[in-house]
Order: C-alpha cells, then structure tokens, then sequence
C-alpha cells in the first residue's frame, strides 16, 4: 500500500468516526449537543482536524443523513423483500418506515428535519436520498391506480408516513395506535 492510499484510508477512518460520534451524541442528547468543540473531544482530535473533513455542523448534519437514508432504504427493502402480494408489501413498507424513525430519531432529524445543506427532488440530488425515495417507489408505485403519477403518489404516501413518525414522537398520537393507523392508510390511501 502506498503512502497515498494508507492516507487516504486515515482520512476516510477518521471521517467516519466524526459521523458515528456525531450520529452517537445527537441520539443520546439532541443535535443542540454536537459542536464542533464536543465532537473534537470525544475523537480525540483538534477541532482543526475535525475541519478539515467538515466545514462545519451542517456539513456533519448532511453526512449523517446520507448514512441514514442509505440505512433506511436496506430497511424498507428488507421489510419488503419477504412480503408477498401489494397489500402485505405496502404494510411491510410502512411498518419499516415508521420503525425505522422511531429507533433513529437523531437520524431521521437528520434527514428531514434539520438544513444538512443537502438537496432534495432535483438534479444534484445525492444518491442515496434518490436511492431512499426508490426504495418507497418500488412498493408503492405499483399501487399508485390507475392514471396517478407513481412518483406524486409516493410522495403522499412518504408525506403521510412522515407525519405519522412526526406526530407519534411529538406525543400529538398515542404510539399504541400506530398499527391502527398504518392498516387505516393502507386501506384508504393505497387501496390494494
């Protein structure tokens, strides 16, 4: 290995153990808990090196959500690679989706929430937040009905799915009711 690649590594190691420190601090105490200062403590760096990776907490906030929704998109294709038939796949995918945002919530702020500086629905899009939005796509467009736009339907569907987690977390609806309600929008919005 040359001096090169060995550095290139080192650096690759050290930008992911900024982002799991990130992902680590915000889960146990919130995003207002992840400064730079902290982050450089717990790796054990200088906050120059830290920058020398990230130009700063939104920076490290768009890595994180990148990384979630890579995570989330093996998630909801695991849920619903073992499910059969449209109506069983569309619930998988909602169960998944759901369960995924509450055992992430730093993450799923990450992604949705907070200004990661990153781009969403257009051109310069990172692969996998349009690999996220595919992932929802392969279930529900198949169910979307006739003459509806795949992609608008799946975007009603995520919205849906997205102020279900919201509202659950918020404590605005009883988590006890959360299989009530993904069987309520699988019935009425995806009619399968």
């Amino acid at each position: 290995m040359s001096v090169q690649e060995r550095k290139q590594r080192e650096r690759a190691d050290r930008e992911r153990l900024i982002v799991a420190t990130a992902r680590e601090l915000a889960e146990q105490q919130g995003w207002d808990a992840v400064t730079t200062r902290r982050l450089a403590e717990r790796i054990e760096y200088s906050q120059p090196v830290l920058y020398s990776h990230f130009r700063g907490k939104r920076e490290i906030i768009g890595a994180v959500a990148l990384e979630g929704a890579a995570e989330m998109a093996a998630a909801l294709r695991a849920a619903t690679s073992a499910a059969g038939g449209p109506r069983t796949r569309v619930t998988a995918l909602a169960r998944a989706y759901l369960d995924f945002a509450e055992r992430n919530p730093a993450v799923y702020d990450a992604m949705f929430q907070l200004d990661g500086g990153l781009a969403f629905a257009h051109e310069d899009t990172p692969e996998p937040l349009k690999d996220a939005f595919a992932a929802l796509l392969e279930s529900l467009g198949e169910v979307a009905g006739d003459g509806v736009h795949p992609g608008l339907f799946t975007e009603v569907f995520w919205a849906s799915l997205h102020g279900l987690a919201t509202l659950t977390r918020a404590g605005r609806l009883p988590p006890e009711d959360t299989a009530q309600r993904v069987e309520l929008l699988v019935d009425r919005l995806a009619i399968v």
